[in-house]
């Protein structure tokens, strides 16, 4: 069948597919969205239409098919979305305290603190948290791997003492 006869018999069946779309949606324009994206999809599938087969039921599946998969998306992006009227003073909390200037005295405490690492510890935990691995570090330094990883834990462990203010301050804490 070529291009002009599938889209003259897809248009034909246009009013069965608005009957079924509404029977579906209960809803005329939900119905007209379903009817336009069930005959886009026809015509960019229409090489998979095998001739001699029903098709008005191959447009009745792809409608079927279509409303399923966007009723499906919609009901995922309500889960994860929540809409709500009644926003709370708790949830608002920690949203409307944090800004910029706190994040910038923030940053100015952790510069702080790592400078008041000595030297063996900042190295090795500036090169770790910048990406490299402990064997790189271990290379890069000349000192074995396991004195790396001590002194990457020593670094963490006085980091989290000289930064424990903002621990608090943190949701969940």
């Amino acid at each position: 069948m070529n291009s002009n006869d599938f889209n003259f018999r897809l248009y034909s069946y246009k009013d069965s597919l608005q009957s079924f779309a509404i029977s579906f949606t209960r809803d005329i324009e939900d119905a007209n969205d379903l009817v336009q994206d069930t005959m886009l999809k026809a015509i960019n599938y229409s090489n998979h239409f095998k001739e001699g087969t029903n098709f008005k039921a191959w447009l009745y599946t792809i409608m079927k098919n279509t409303f399923i998969n966007n009723y499906r998306r919609a009901t995922k992006t309500n889960s994860i979305m929540t809409v709500t009227d009644d926003i709370t003073s708790d949830k608002l909390h920690f949203s409307a305290t944090i800004n910029d200037s706190q994040g910038k005295f923030v940053m100015e405490d952790i510069y702080k603190a790592l400078g008041k690492l000595q030297p063996e510890y900042y190295v090795p935990f500036l090169r770790y948290f910048e990406g490299f691995k402990y064997y790189e570090i271990a290379e890069q330094l000349n000192i074995p791997i396991g004195t790396v990883k001590t002194r990457i834990h020593v670094a963490r462990q006085l980091l989290k003492k000289s930064l424990k203010m903002h621990y608090k301050n943190l949701p969940g804490n």
